[in-house]
């Protein structure tokens, strides 16, 4: 094939243009393949994947499951970082509880990321709630260990800086 500069290309042929709508079984003209959208902006409504391909796709359900499922692991990272649970690791075994925990959750907190990149708003929402029930649970409220209290005659102590994981 001659594209007008001398050069031969030996033949090869540039494909043919894709129908309007996909064609093909919406695969851009490949049978047997689906094209997928992943938002790449925060948007509102059930219809949505959250981890894991078709989950919870458009059951409101399983939507909220899912839901339910974000709020507790926000809810659990923040018992993981409180020093509550310090006191409940056995002293022998200290240090080796304490690596287990701590990658226990690293690897949830990457999970809550993973889930929260869904950019799903009522994601986002429901992370964030479950962050502050928990913080309110384990480090300010009535189980905390009071870092986060105003005591008599003492003024506010001063905060751990917030982390990521």
């Amino acid at each position: 094939m001659d594209m007008g500069g001398g050069h031969d290309m030996g033949g090869m042929m540039a494909p043919p243009p894709s129908p309007p709508g996909g064609g093909g079984g919406g695969g851009g003209g490949m049978p047997g393949m689906r094209m997928r959208y992943t938002h790449m902006t925060f948007f509102w409504g059930r219809k949505s994947e959250i981890l894991f391909v078709g989950w919870p796709g458009a059951d409101g359900g399983m939507y909220a499951l899912a839901l339910v499922a974000v709020f507790a692991l926000a809810f659990v990272l923040e018992f993981l970082g409180s020093r509550r649970l310090d006191a409940l690791l056995p002293r022998a075994a200290a240090g080796a509880a304490r690596a287990a925990v701590h990658t226990l959750r690293v690897g949830a907190a990457y999970l809550l990321m993973l889930a929260i990149m869904s950019f799903n708003g009522g994601v986002l929402l429901v992370a964030v709630a479950g962050h502050a029930a928990g913080f309110l649970a384990f480090k300010a409220g009535r189980f905390g260990d009071g870092r986060a209290q105003v005591e008599h005659g003492r003024g506010k102590e001063e905060l751990e800086p917030a982390a990521c994981a």
